[in-house]
């Protein structure tokens, strides 16, 4: 197999040019797609253990009991760069709610997150899966892609491609997972 096939082959290519093709369409129909989509059947979230910036391994059975909001996203990706900021500003008025906020970089190292953050801070819980092994385990179609998992661990909403984060309606529809505990 040549190195052109292999490249192409790569789900990381995929999901790079599927991420490309979700930036043209989102970047003018954002404030239309301000929603969540359920997601049918309402099945266990796929368990992962990953490490953070600081080596620390967190697991997503530690926070049982929270909603999660559970980012996948790259550098590279022009949806995730637009939507980082308005889930830092999710984060500030989520924080206090019980809510647990987590970005999962996929596929890049230490120094490339790092210094991406200097431009995008992320001030939320950011995990790395360095090897793809946890993106692949999950329903993701593309990046960015976002979860909600409520508090007994089922995936009830997906969103593809980027949102406005801060939205009081989907700050509201995440909230409300607590509410139902």
């Amino acid at each position: 197999m040549s190195i052109r096939s292999l490249i192409f082959a790569s789900p990381l290519f995929r999901l790079f040019w599927l991420g490309l093709v979700l930036a043209a369409v989102s970047g003018n129909s954002l404030a239309a797609k301000q929603s969540l989509t359920p997601v049918a059947g309402k099945p266990p979230a796929p368990a992962f253990s990953l490490k953070d910036m600081d080596g620390e391994t967190h697991r997503l059975s530690d926070f049982r009991g929270k909603a999660v909001i559970v980012n996948f996203w790259a550098t590279w990706c022009p949806p995730c760069r637009a939507e980082l900021p308005s889930m830092n500003r999710a984060w500030t008025n989520l924080k206090n709610d019980d809510v647990v906020m987590i970005a999962i970089n996929v596929g890049e190292d230490e120094d490339t997150i790092f210094s991406f953050m200097g431009d995008y801070p992320i001030d939320f819980l950011t995990l790395m899966d360095q090897d793809s092994r946890v993106i692949g385990n999950w329903p993701v179609k593309g990046l960015p892609t976002t979860f909600v998992v409520d508090p007994q661990g089922q995936l009830i909403y997906r969103a593809i491609g980027s949102r406005e984060w801060d939205d009081p309606n989907l700050l509201e529809m995440v909230r409300q997972l607590n509410q139902k505990k």
